[in-house]
């Protein structure tokens, strides 16, 4: 941006590009400081050859005309001109294709920016911040409005304005200010979310003034828009390269940045405003009327092909709902968006629209608390304040209406994709379950008391004690109605066409139920309700390609299954032809990294139930499941182990296929309880001659576990869920990884012992920081 300070220079000489040397002289320091030092003659001269629309001049005037002191009056009724001109470009770009911003695209606000525009703006908005009076003078709410308008212009407009802004703390803090004024929120706020957008430090929300008083302050739709706001300065950034994401690099990370990062403080900072979390409950949870017509959806795609922001949408419902008191004035909203055409054409469904995009953000942030460090503060007060019971309220008449989009979508698991606001509600809703039911007590608040007794009589029934959790839940905190929300989900589940993304994020969430310690009674809780058979049809036979669609559903089946014999017994009921049994093995085959976790349920199950031989019901699925059958043969759990080994290495682990690592040792820790280890080590020693690559495989896993050792045994979350998801002791996988890792070549469970010596290849150097 252009300097707004300066002394007179000479006049260029008359030939010269006078925009070129401006540019230049932005670059290097040197030269015009400020298009304004020009002679208006010498502008007024260029500019039809230029094609600058008078800007330049009127940037002049802007500037001569708001010196301190003056009443802004005449400079405002300047800014309201350029504004104007200003506005036409930015409707372009919101409803065109989003070009990349250029001078040739758009040449005002370009020429607006080259001659110090942004840099005169952002002195007038803070310039009652520089006086020494104690009574600061109060700027005419218009006038911050529309200087916040043409900023938000030429950021969206104009390439390196918003990096530019916020490199300037002390203007992003300023901005935070001028939220306590409900007339220039809405402005202040898009500002904002654009500049935190590109910052380069992710801003401290401690050093905003007041923090708790402005939050206090806003209403609910002015929260909501903050919540987007928030969700930059909460959530970790994504550092865009698949490096930083293998678990080698991020425990280097981890080990340089021991304090909390500033998305955690963030978060504390968040925490400990008052009412803050109860706030953002009642606003994900407060109901809507229900869309009229059949239109509704098609309505909604519609608007969405140029609306792209909560905010934008905001301003549109503002001028909609205030039109008659803007009637004799020329709103700014109006010009600073761009969407006066738009006025008369508002639908009724907007309203709906509206309030989903406001759940987005808000359920958003909840998300992101909840897998923070104060997961379990977060927990308590979202159970005190009744999320799960309002979103259950919601589901059949806002989350997940009956009708279905001819044009459905398919996207991928990423968050943060482009699409329209009803998906994105529905993914944001997902990933709340999924966070919320992940390893805590309180997923059994997604059920409702008459789900709850269930429970209780299934545990009964199979004469097995009721789980803790489930006997602690406070029943007045549960789901109200014939439904809880485990079973509302699962019975839109069940509906969803073969490849949609639903399907993931939906098996996810209820994957996340069941994980933990397993639950004989929350498995045939949900096996009563078919979903096993949903899962089996989904893999087999619904013809679904999509990975990660499948990968969820292993995933799911794995932790439904897992020491179930009543859940084998039904696989079998399903998979009941050889034709059927062989379409699932090759689903499993064609991707261990995304079937790997169902593999190790099948090892765990096969080796419990061969302990509870004199159970005649286990005794009989043993002998017809063409699963377990499968799984028993040594050469097909070898099979599995290699693979399991040979699609991994220590510089490609991240936390998806780490699984693959975890699995493999399950296999070995098994065969050890049996003292079979050293055949299996054997035997993969003899698949490395066999595929003529000696050693390749022995020293691959040997550095493996050497990682395997270095990440477990300083993170105790991760060697909890081990624990509970294997039913084998943590102390024992240690053992096992130790005795693996031994250095006496004479040990038989050593693998050092099963690579000649030629061969060895361990890579002492690989774990190094």
């Amino acid at each position: 941006m252009a300097t707004l300070v300066g002394s007179a220079v000479k006049p260029a000489p008359r030939g010269s590009n006078l925009a070129s040397q401006l540019a230049a002289s932005r670059v290097s320091g040197r030269g015009f400081s400020r298009g304004t030092q020009l002679p208006g003659g010498l502008l007024q001269e260029r500019d039809k050859r230029a094609k600058w629309h008078g800007i330049p001049i009127l940037l002049q005037k802007l500037f001569e005309s708001s010196h301190p002191n003056s009443d802004l009056s005449h400079a405002h009724s300047f800014l309201k001109v350029l504004s104007s001109q200003l506005s036409m470009e930015a409707m372009t770009f919101v409803t065109e294709d989003r070009k990349t911003p250029q001078e040739s695209t758009f040449p005002n606000t370009y020429t607006f920016d080259l001659f110090g525009g942004v840099d005169l703006l952002v002195e007038i908005l803070m310039r009652p911040t520089l006086t020494m009076q104690k009574k600061k003078p109060k700027m005419n709410d218009d006038l911050v409005k529309d200087c916040l308008s043409v900023l938000y212009n030429c950021c969206i407009c104009t390439e390196g304005v918003t990096k530019s802004l916020a490199a300037r703390d002390d203007f992003v803090l300023f901005l935070f200010t001028l939220m306590t004024n409900k007339k220039t929120f809405l402005q202040t706020a898009t500002l904002i979310e654009d500049i935190l957008g590109v910052k380069k430090e992710m801003i401290q929300l401690e050093g905003i003034p007041n923090l708790s008083g402005l939050v206090q302050s806003f209403d609910q739709q002015q929260l909501a828009n903050f919540c987007r706001i928030l969700s930059v300065t909460i959530s970790e950034p994504d550092v865009g390269n698949d490096d930083k994401h293998t678990l080698l690099a991020k425990n280097a990370q981890q080990k340089r940045n021991a304090s909390p990062s500033r998305a955690e403080v963030n978060q504390v900072t968040l925490l400990n405003i008052p009412g803050f979390i109860e706030r953002l409950c009642k606003l994900a949870t407060r109901k809507v009327s229900e869309a009229t017509g059949a239109n509704f959806l098609q309505e909604l795609e519609d608007w969405y092909t140029w609306l792209d922001n909560a905010l934008v949408l905001d301003a549109l419902m503002q001028m909609a709902t205030e039109e008659a008191e803007q009637s004799s004035t020329e709103s700014s909203d109006e010009s600073s968006l761009a969407t006066s055409p738009l006025r008369h054409r508002l639908p009724q469904s907007m309203k709906i629209v509206h309030e989903i995009m406001y759940k987005v953000e808000v359920l958003y942030v909840l998300c992101v608390l909840l897998m923070g460090r104060q997961r379990n503060q977060v927990h308590k007060m979202l159970a005190e304040f009744r999320l799960i019971p309002g979103l259950n309220n919601l589901f059949d008449k806002l989350i997940w209406r009956k009708y279905t989009a001819s044009n459905h979508v398919v996207h991928g698991q990423n968050e943060n994709c482009d699409c329209s606001p009803e998906i994105s509600f529905k993914i944001q809703f997902l990933r709340l379950l999924q966070s919320f039911s992940d390893h805590h007590e309180n997923k059994y608040l997604l059920l409702n008391s008459q789900e709850l007794n269930e429970l209780s009589a299934i545990s009964m029934k199979a004469n097995i004690p009721e789980v803790e959790a489930l006997i602690n839940t406070d029943r007045s905190l549960v789901c109200d109605g014939k439904k809880g929300l485990l079973t509302r989900l699962l019975t839109v589940m069940k509906r969803e066409p073969p490849d949609s993304s639903f399907r993931f994020w939906q098996a996810r969430a209820v994957e996340s139920f069941l994980r933990g310690a397993t639950s004989y009674a929350d498995q045939m809780f949900l096996l009563k309700r078919g979903l096993l058979e949903h899962i089996l049809f989904c893999i087999i036979d619904s013809g679904c390609t999509s990975r990660d669609v499948l990968q969820s559903y292993f995933d799911l089946l794995g932790e439904l299954m897992k020491f179930n014999i009543d859940a084998f017994k039904r696989f079998n009921s399903y998979v009941n032809t050889p034709e059927k049994f062989q379409a699932f093995l090759t689903q499993i085959n064609s991707s261990l990294v995304d079937s790997n976790m169902l593999v190790r349920c099948i090892v765990l199950s096969l080796d419990r139930f061969e302990s509870q031989t004199e159970d005649v019901k286990v005794v009989e699925v043993l002998s017809e499941c063409s699963l377990l059958s499968y799984m028993a043969r040594v050469e097909n759990r070898l099979s599995f182990l290699f693979r399991l080994i040979n699609i991994i290495n220590v510089q490609t682990l991240t936390q998806e296929n780490v699984s693959c690592l975890n699995t493999s040792l399950v296999i070995l820790m098994l065969a050890r309880r049996k003292a079979k280890l050293p055949f299996y080590l054997n035997a993969l020693r003899e698949k490395e001659y066999t595929e003529k690559y000696p050693g390749c495989l022995l020293n691959n896993f040997h550095n493996l576990l050497r990682f395997w050792q270095r990440h477990y045994l300083n993170k105790d979350k991760d060697s909890t869920c081990l624990e509970n998801s294997s039913c084998i002791p943590f102390s024992y996988w240690k053992e096992t990884v130790s005795v693996l890792l031994g250095s006496d070549r004479t040990s038989l469970c050593a693998i050092v012992s099963y690579i000649d010596e030629p061969f060895v290849d361990l890579d002492r150097d690989l774990l190094e920081d």
